[in-house]
């Protein structure tokens, strides 16, 4: 990881990030080198290795930084409470302002994805980051669910795990169909989640 740090280090690594997405999504993970990843950032080899010990290592902040920005939009612009539920019940909750940005951070974090299955080190570094961004995201349901008196049926974390699986999986589902027909059929994961709710939560005691 990083050599000490400088003033520009916050500069350069937000460079590695943006241009480690965009190729990402363009080309793939897989078939994105770290010398391609410098070259877009407009910066050196050494300069990566000077931040990141790897492209898995910088894939997991670029992960952490998406969960952040999420989370963050979520804590601004929805009031606790029946809008944050409606986000969660209309497949919007891991949404940014951006569709497109959205669609090629789905096709990034699935190829990732894959790639932990075959790697078991990565799988457990990316489980930990994974169980860290769902951990903020279960504070915000909490207290939604808590200024409706409701309360969770089962563990917390079980619930946005749920949530946040069935989220991602209606997401690729719509996209293929997007990709497929050109429009998008309405997400079955919508329903889901409305009976998940209301299964999976139970007035306050």
């Amino acid at each position: 990881m990083p050599r000490g740090t400088t003033k520009r280090r916050p500069i350069t690594v937000a460079a590695l990030l943006d241009a480690a997405f965009e190729l990402f999504a363009e080309q793939g993970y897989g078939a994105t080198s770290i010398a391609d990843i410098a070259a877009r950032a407009g910066l050196t080899k050494g300069a990566f290795y000077s931040n990141f010990d790897s492209k898995d290592a910088l894939f997991l902040a670029l992960f952490d930084q998406q969960w952040r920005e999420r989370v963050t939009r979520l804590r601004q612009t929805l009031p606790m409470g029946a809008a944050l539920l409606r986000a969660v019940e209309d497949g919007t909750l891991l949404h940014s302002a951006d569709p497109e940005a959205d669609r090629r951070w789905l096709l990034i974090s699935t190829e990732f994805s894959l790639h932990a299955i075959r790697n078991p080190e990565v799988a457990r570094l990316l489980v930990e980051h994974e169980k860290r961004g769902r951990a903020a995201l279960a504070e915000l349901i909490e207290q939604a669910l808590r200024s409706i008196d409701r309360e969770p049926a089962i563990s917390l974390a079980e619930l946005t795990r749920i949530v946040v699986a069935v989220t991602e999986g209606a997401q690729i589902q719509a996209l293929t169909e997007q990709a497929a027909h050109g429009t998008t059929e309405p997400r079955a994961g919508n329903a889901v989640l409305r009976t998940l709710l209301d299964h999976l939560t139970t007035p306050t005691r």
